[in-house]
Protein backbone atom coordinates (compact mmCIF):
# COMPACT_ATOMS: atom_id res chain seq x y z
CA UNK A 1 0.00 0.00 0.00
CA UNK A 2 2.64 2.57 1.06
CA UNK A 3 6.10 2.51 -0.47
CA UNK A 4 7.86 5.44 1.22
CA UNK A 5 6.95 6.86 4.63
CA UNK A 6 8.26 10.16 5.99
CA UNK A 7 8.56 10.17 9.78
CA UNK A 8 9.32 13.56 11.39
CA UNK A 9 10.60 13.87 14.95
CA UNK A 10 11.60 16.63 17.31
CA UNK A 11 13.14 14.24 19.83
CA UNK A 12 10.24 14.47 22.30
CA UNK A 13 9.05 11.22 23.92
CA UNK A 14 5.78 11.23 21.96
CA UNK A 15 7.59 11.88 18.67
CA UNK A 16 10.01 9.05 19.41
CA UNK A 17 7.06 6.69 19.96
CA UNK A 18 5.73 7.84 16.59
CA UNK A 19 9.13 7.02 15.04
CA UNK A 20 8.88 3.52 16.50
CA UNK A 21 5.31 3.04 15.23
CA UNK A 22 6.07 4.58 11.84
CA UNK A 23 9.06 2.31 11.30
CA UNK A 24 7.04 -0.75 12.32
CA UNK A 25 4.36 0.32 9.85
CA UNK A 26 7.03 0.65 7.15
CA UNK A 27 8.26 -2.85 7.97
CA UNK A 28 4.72 -4.24 7.72
CA UNK A 29 4.27 -2.65 4.27
CA UNK A 30 7.83 -3.50 3.14
CA UNK A 31 8.24 0.25 2.60
CA UNK A 32 11.26 2.45 2.96
CA UNK A 33 11.36 5.36 5.39
CA UNK A 34 12.87 8.79 5.73
CA UNK A 35 13.38 10.19 9.21
CA UNK A 36 13.41 13.98 9.33
CA UNK A 37 14.40 16.45 12.02
CA UNK A 38 13.73 20.14 11.40
CA UNK A 39 16.08 22.55 13.15
CA UNK A 40 15.47 26.20 13.89
CA UNK A 41 17.49 28.73 11.90
CA UNK A 42 20.06 30.92 13.64
CA UNK A 43 18.63 34.17 14.99
CA UNK A 44 20.88 37.14 15.68
CA UNK A 45 18.59 38.26 18.50
CA UNK A 46 17.79 35.23 20.61
CA UNK A 47 17.50 34.16 24.22
CA UNK A 48 18.39 30.52 23.46
CA UNK A 49 21.79 29.79 25.04
CA UNK A 50 23.18 27.91 22.03
CA UNK A 51 22.43 30.89 19.78
CA UNK A 52 23.83 33.47 22.19
CA UNK A 53 27.14 31.66 22.58
CA UNK A 54 27.65 30.53 18.98
CA UNK A 55 28.43 32.05 15.63
CA UNK A 56 26.03 31.27 12.82
CA UNK A 57 28.46 28.72 11.32
CA UNK A 58 29.04 27.03 14.70
CA UNK A 59 25.30 26.94 15.30
CA UNK A 60 24.64 25.31 11.90
CA UNK A 61 27.21 22.58 12.60
CA UNK A 62 25.85 22.01 16.13
CA UNK A 63 22.25 21.75 14.90
CA UNK A 64 23.19 19.28 12.13
CA UNK A 65 25.00 17.15 14.71
CA UNK A 66 22.12 17.38 17.19
CA UNK A 67 19.65 16.40 14.47
CA UNK A 68 21.69 13.38 13.41
CA UNK A 69 22.15 12.39 17.07
CA UNK A 70 18.38 12.48 17.60
CA UNK A 71 17.82 10.32 14.52
CA UNK A 72 20.35 7.65 15.58
CA UNK A 73 17.85 5.63 17.62
CA UNK A 74 15.38 5.53 14.75
CA UNK A 75 18.09 4.52 12.29
CA UNK A 76 19.12 1.69 14.61
CA UNK A 77 15.52 0.45 14.87
CA UNK A 78 15.11 0.68 11.09
CA UNK A 79 18.18 -1.54 10.60
CA UNK A 80 16.81 -4.04 13.16
CA UNK A 81 13.45 -4.12 11.33
CA UNK A 82 15.06 -4.37 7.90
CA UNK A 83 13.55 -1.06 6.78
CA UNK A 84 15.65 0.92 4.27
CA UNK A 85 15.89 4.31 5.92
CA UNK A 86 17.56 7.66 5.35
CA UNK A 87 18.07 10.42 7.95
CA UNK A 88 17.47 14.03 6.92
CA UNK A 89 18.21 17.14 8.97
CA UNK A 90 16.82 20.33 7.48
CA UNK A 91 16.72 23.90 8.74
CA UNK A 92 13.51 25.89 8.41
CA UNK A 93 11.66 28.59 10.30
CA UNK A 94 8.42 26.65 9.75
CA UNK A 95 8.79 22.94 10.57
CA UNK A 96 5.47 21.99 8.97
CA UNK A 97 6.58 23.47 5.66
CA UNK A 98 9.92 21.65 5.78
CA UNK A 99 8.16 18.36 6.57
CA UNK A 100 5.86 18.73 3.57
CA UNK A 101 8.74 19.84 1.32
CA UNK A 102 10.92 16.86 2.27
CA UNK A 103 8.00 14.47 1.77
CA UNK A 104 7.30 15.95 -1.66
CA UNK A 105 10.97 16.08 -2.75
CA UNK A 106 11.54 12.46 -1.76
CA UNK A 107 8.31 11.21 -3.29
CA UNK A 108 6.85 9.94 0.01
CA UNK A 109 3.31 8.62 -0.09
CA UNK A 110 2.61 8.92 3.65
CA UNK A 111 3.66 11.21 6.49
CA UNK A 112 3.45 9.45 9.87
CA UNK A 113 3.89 11.76 12.85
CA UNK A 114 3.07 12.39 16.49
CA UNK A 115 -0.01 14.34 17.48
CA UNK A 116 2.16 16.93 19.20
CA UNK A 117 5.71 17.56 20.33
CA UNK A 118 7.54 20.18 22.35
CA UNK A 119 5.57 23.29 21.50
CA UNK A 120 3.95 23.86 24.90
CA UNK A 121 0.45 25.12 25.67
CA UNK A 122 -0.54 25.54 22.01
CA UNK A 123 0.02 21.81 21.50
CA UNK A 124 -2.33 20.53 24.20
CA UNK A 125 -5.07 19.24 21.90
CA UNK A 126 -3.26 18.74 18.62
CA UNK A 127 0.22 20.05 17.98
CA UNK A 128 0.38 23.24 15.99
CA UNK A 129 2.95 21.81 13.55
CA UNK A 130 0.95 18.59 13.17
CA UNK A 131 -2.21 20.57 12.53
CA UNK A 132 -0.42 22.66 9.89
CA UNK A 133 0.91 19.52 8.18
CA UNK A 134 -2.63 18.09 8.17
CA UNK A 135 -4.00 21.35 6.75
CA UNK A 136 -1.40 21.95 4.05
CA UNK A 137 -0.20 18.51 2.94
CA UNK A 138 -1.46 16.90 -0.24
CA UNK A 139 0.20 13.68 0.94
CA UNK A 140 -1.83 11.53 3.38
CA UNK A 141 -0.91 12.07 7.04
CA UNK A 142 -1.18 9.43 9.77
CA UNK A 143 -1.20 10.95 13.25
CA UNK A 144 -0.14 8.86 16.25
CA UNK A 145 -1.59 9.88 19.64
Amino acid sequence: MFKHILIPTDGSPLAERAVDRGLRLAAAFHARATLVMVTEPFHVFSLRPIQISATEADYAVAMQQRGHDLLTGGMTLARELGVPCEPVVVEDEHPYSAIIDVATERDCDLIAMASHGRRGVSALVLGSETQKVLTHSKIPVLVFR
